[in-house]
């Protein structure tokens, strides 16, 4: 069956909105009718070679929608269930998930490689991040869907699948904000949106939204920040004056920028705490000297999709959101189609707006 998809067809090229063809779900598989799908600043990592994908692919990571079919043995999802997409599912038997670490598992990204599905020409086809959101259906192992948590609509559910788990758990599992700290969210995108809701839900008593952009600040405002810093040569100085010149207990960066890991850094207090959520490029190199890394006792981490478990937290995440705590409708700045993809993809670069949503 054809369907409509944004095909990636090399590295560095432009996404190309056509048709492929989709077979039926396998032993083990699930086919599902894409509600919405995030555009993610992950899939312009993948389109520029910043991150490893086998091409021609279809990208999109972050979405929601409907079974329509399952493959043989699938029994925890049926025809008409909603279904959040993960992307990364877990084996379950590598050294990191018998650690509990299940966002570093060693396989859970080895569905990228595989053929799903091939261009109306024949060309085979990957799915980018093993879900290929970015299509009117898609096909995926049964482990890459959980069940949409009820009170949440469909078209919502989307943004759970990344910026939602991997903001909210940057905050919560690896820079475990507590009550009454003081914390600086970098990069107000989809991701440092849910981050400063996070922080918000965490009882921080001041949330520092950075960003190179004046035109987020309402954005960041509504998520939850406090304050509100224009990124410069002066963020990190700017921000110790906001916290009686100590600097703040956590920093998250969500950009993946040398110059903002590094401001981060600098921004946080004697024995802060900084979480590096943005995937940044090789050529960012990030230095410290030996003697600031004992003086300031600070504490520098990666953080990887949140150091989260999706069947663990989903639940946490849904129960937020019935009780208003969490809006996901705000981290949606335009609504768009398909075909507006590519458009959304030059927001990104100039470092426009929080999230676009795709509807189908």
């Amino acid at each position: 069956m054809a369907v409509r998809a944004a095909v990636l067809p090399a590295i560095g090229s432009p996404l190309e909105i056509t048709g492929i063809d989709l077979p039926d779900p396998g032993p083990g598989q699930v086919r599902v009718r894409l509600a919405a799908a995030g555009v993610c600043h992950s899939d312009l990592s993948l389109s520029d070679g910043t991150m490893r994908v086998p091409v021609p692919a279809v990208l999109g990571h972050e979405g929601a929608g409907t079974v329509v079919a399952v493959g043989e043995g699938v029994g925890h999802v049926a025809p008409g269930d909603g279904v959040v997409l993960n992307w990364a599912p877990s084996c379950g038997a590598c050294h990191a998930c018998s650690l509990g670490e299940v966002w570093l598992c060693a396989n859970a990204l080895s569905g990228a490689a595989d053929v799903y599905a091939r261009t109306t020409e024949g060309t085979d086809l990957h799915p980018g991040l093993n879900v290929a959101a970015f299509a009117e259906e898609t096909v995926v192992s049964a482990s890459c869907v959980l069940p949409v948590p009820d009170g949440v609509p469909l078209t919502d559910a989307a943004l759970l699948g990344c910026a939602v788990l991997t903001g909210y758990g940057a905050v919560h599992h690896s820079a475990r904000v507590r009550q009454g700290e003081t914390v600086a969210v970098f990069g107000v995108g989809g991701v440092g949106l849910a981050a400063l809701q996070a922080a918000r839900i965490a009882g921080a008593s001041k949330i520092v939204a950075v960003d190179v952009s004046a035109e987020k600040e309402e954005l960041a405002r509504a998520a939850g920040a406090t304050d509100y810093v224009i990124a410069s040569d002066t963020t990190a100085r700017e921000i110790r004056g906001l916290t009686g010149k100590q600097g703040v207990d956590v920093a998250v960066e969500c950009a993946g920028r040398a110059v903002s890991i590094r401001a981060a850094w600098d921004s946080t207090r004697r024995g802060g705490r900084t979480t590096v959520v943005g995937i940044g490029g090789k050529d960012q190199q990030v230095t410290f000297n030996a003697l600031e890394i004992f003086h300031w006792g600070r504490t520098l981490s990666g953080c990887v999709y949140g150091n989260s478990d999706p069947a663990r937290d989903l639940p946490v995440l849904a129960e937020h959101i019935r009780a208003g705590r969490l809006d996901l409708s705000a981290l949606v700045t335009e609504r768009i189609s398909l075909d507006g993809i590519p458009a959304a993809f030059e927001n990104m670069l100039a470092g426009k707006g929080g999230r676009a949503l795709v509807v189908f």
